[in-house]
C-alpha cells in the first residue's frame, strides 16, 4: 500500500462525515418544518370552523332525520287505523240506553280529570319521568386569544381566595400587631363562652354586607395586608408563531408544575392512608382511635372547648413561634414532620430502584473480590487519552481542560434540539445537536457548521433547577425533552426531541446531586 490508499482513506472518512453532517442539518430542517406545519394546521382548523359549514351540514342531516321519522309515525298510525276492524251495530233500543249512560260517565270522568288536572296537574308533570339527555358538550379550538383570555381570568377569580389566604397568614405572621393581638382575644372570648359559631356567621355577614356597599360604589379597604394592582397588559391581537409558541411552552410549564404539586398532596394523601409508611400511619391510626374513645366518654362541650383553645394557640401563637424557628419546627411541629416524611410515588420508585441498585453493586463487588489488573495499563489510556466529537477533540471543541471528557453512558451523546426562549430569531430559538455530560459540566454541540459560539457549555454547579419537560408530540421522542434554569437565562433552557430523555435525565440529575453534595460538604 502506498500514500494513494491513505489519502483514498483519508478521503472516505471526510466524505463519510460530511454525508452525516447534512443528515443531520436535514433532520433539523425537517424538525422546525414539523413545528411550522403544527401551526399552520391550527390556523386552518381555526379558519374552517369560523366557516362554519360544517355544523350548517350537520344541523341539515338532523332535520332530515326528524322528517323522515315523523313521516315513518304518520303512516304506522294511518296503518293501525285502517287494520282497524268497524264495530258491530246494536239494536236501537239497547244503543240508545248504552250511549246515554255512556255519555254520563264519560261526562263525569272528564270533568273530574279535568279538576284533578286544573289543581294538580303542574305538580304532576314535574314527577314525570323523562329519559337523560346525553349532550356532548363542544370543545373549542386551540387559540393564543382565548388561552390569553382564559389565563386572566383565572387570575381574577382565584385573587378574592388568595387575599383571603395572605390575611389569615398575615393573622397568623402577626404582620399587624394590634390587629393579630385584638383578634386573638375576640377568638379566645368566643371560644370560651361559646360564641365561636355565632361569630364566624356574623363575620360572613359582614363580610357580604360590606361587598354590597363596594358593590355599590363604596371605597372600603378591609385587608391586613395592602393590595397591589397587577398592571393590566393590553391583549394583542396578532401574534407570530413564535410568540403563540412561547405562549403555550409558558400555559404548558405553569400547568405542569400545579398539576405535579396536586399530585404530590393527593399521592401523600393515599399513601398516608395505604400504610406505605407503617410508622407514620400508626400514628394517625392512634389517635383516630384515642379521639374516638374520647368523644363516647367526654361531653361534646367540653370537646369543643378544647378544641376551639388548641386552635386559636396552634393559629395564633405556636405557628408564629414555628415560622420564625425553624429548628423547634423541625423538631416539635408533628404535624410538619409527618407531612414532610410522606414520600410519593416518584420518591418510592426511586427507593426502591436505589435499593435494587444497591443490591446489584454488592453482588457485583462480591462476584469481583480477588480479581486484579493486569500491571502498567492506566483507566484513562485504556479508554484513550482523550474523546473526540464529529469536528474534533473534545476538550476543544468546547474549550475545557483535558480532564473533561462524556460520561460512559454519553460517550456519543444524546440527540436533541435546544429551544432558547430567551431568543426571538428562528434560527437562535432552536438548534438541533447533541448533548454531552461530563463530571462538571453539560455540553450542547450544535449540528450546523460554523464557529463554536453556537455550541452550549453550562457548569453543573450554576444549574438552579432540572425538570422534565415536553414539547409537542409531534417532535422525535414524542416531544420529551428536560428543562435546565440557571441564573443566566430568564426561562428554562430545554432539550427537546430526545429520544432517550429518562436515562438522560437520570445521568444529568445524578452528576448533579454529586455535584452539589460535594460542594455542601466541602462548605460544611
Amino acid at each position: 500500500a502506498g500514500p494513494g490508499t491513505i489519502n483514498m482513506a483519508s478521503g472516505i472518512q471526510e466524505y463519510n462525515r460530511t454525508e452525516s453532517d447534512r443528515l443531520n442539518e436535514i433532520k433539523g430542517h425537517l424538525e422546525i418544518a414539523l413545528l411550522e406545519k403544527h401551526f399552520l394546521q391550527e390556523e386552518l382548523r381555526k379558519l374552517r370552523e369560523e366557516t362554519n359549514a360544517e355544523t350548517l351540514k350537520q344541523e341539515l342531516e338532523k332535520e332530515r332525520q326528524r322528517r323522515i321519522e315523523l313521516e315513518q309515525k304518520v303512516n304506522e298510525i294511518l296503518k293501525t287505523r285502517t287494520e282497524e276492524p268497524p264495530p258491530t251495530p246494536l239494536p236501537t233500543k239497547a244503543q240508545t240506553q248504552a250511549n246515554g249512560t255512556d255519555k254520563r260517565s264519560h261526562m263525569m270522568c272528564s270533568r273530574v280529570q279535568k279538576w284533578i288536572y286544573d289543581k294538580f296537574g303542574e305538580y304532576i308533570e314535574d314527577f314525570r319521568f323523562q329519559p337523560e339527555e346525553n349532550t356532548v358538550e363542544t370543545e373549542e379550538p386551540l387559540s393564543a386569544r382565548r388561552l390569553t383570555e382564559n389565563m386572566r381570568r383565572l387570575k381574577r377569580g382565584a385573587k378574592p381566595v388568595t387575599n383571603f389566604v395572605k390575611n389569615l397568614s398575615a393573622l397568623s405572621d402577626w404582620y399587624s400587631i394590634y390587629t393579630s393581638a385584638i383578634a386573638f382575644i375576640i377568638y379566645m372570648n368566643a371560644v370560651w363562652h361559646g360564641w365561636a359559631i355565632p361569630m364566624f356567621l356574623f363575620l360572613a355577614i359582614l363580610r357580604l354586607s360590606l361587598n354590597y356597599l363596594i358593590a355599590r360604589g363604596w371605597r372600603i379597604q378591609w385587608s391586613i395586608v395592602p393590595e397591589v394592582s397587577d398592571p393590566i397588559e393590553p391583549p394583542k391581537e396578532d401574534l407570530t408563531v413564535s410568540e403563540k409558541f412561547q405562549l403555550v411552552l409558558d400555559v404548558a410549564q405553569k400547568a405542569q408544575n400545579l398539576f405535579g404539586k396536586m399530585s404530590d398532596i393527593l399521592e401523600k394523601i393515599k399513601n398516608l392512608f395505604m400504610w406505605v409508611q407503617p410508622e407514620t400511619t400508626q400514628k394517625l391510626y392512634i389517635a383516630l382511635w384515642a379521639a374516638f374513645i374520647a368523644s363516647c366518654c367526654i361531653p361534646y362541650r367540653i370537646i369543643g372547648l378544647s378544641m376551639g383553645l388548641y386552635a386559636g394557640i396552634k393559629f395564633f401563637l405556636i405557628d408564629f413561634i414555628f415560622k420564625r424557628c425553624p429548628r423547634l419546627r423541625a423538631k416539635y411541629d408533628t404535624p410538619y414532620i409527618i407531612w414532610m416524611n410522606l414520600p410519593t410515588d416518584p420518591q418510592l420508585k426511586e427507593r426502591t430502584n436505589a435499593t435494587v441498585s444497591r443490591r446489584l453493586q454488592t453482588t457485583a463487588s462480591r462476584s469481583y473480590v480477588g480479581a486484579s489488573a493486569p500491571a502498567g495499563v492506566n483507566r484513562d489510556e485504556d479508554s484513550s487519552r482523550f474523546h473526540t466529537t464529529k469536528r474534533g477533540n473534545f476538550h476543544e471543541v468546547f474549550n475545557l481542560s483535558e480532564n473533561e471528557r462524556p460520561l460512559a453512558v454519553c460517550e456519543n451523546g444524546w440527540r436533541c434540539c435546544l429551544i432558547n426562549r430567551d431568543r426571538k430569531m428562528p434560527t437562535d430559538y432552536i438548534r438541533n445537536g447533541v448533548l454531552y455530560v461530563t463530571e462538571n459540566y453539560l455540553c450542547f454541540e450544535s449540528s450546523k457548521s460554523g464557529s463554536s459560539k453556537r455550541n452550549k457549555v453550562i457548569k453543573l454547579s450554576d444549574i438552579t433547577d432540572i425538570q422534565k419537560y415536553k414539547v409537542l408530540s409531534v417532535l422525535p421522542g414524542s416531544g420529551m425533552g428536560i428543562a435546565v434554569s440557571t441564573p443566566s437565562t430568564q426561562k428554562p433552557l430545554v432539550f427537546g426531541a430526545m429520544v432517550h430523555r429518562d436515562e438522560a435525565f437520570e445521568t444529568i440529575f445524578s452528576q448533579y446531586m454529586k455535584i452539589t453534595s460535594a460542594a455542601a460538604s466541602s462548605e460544611s
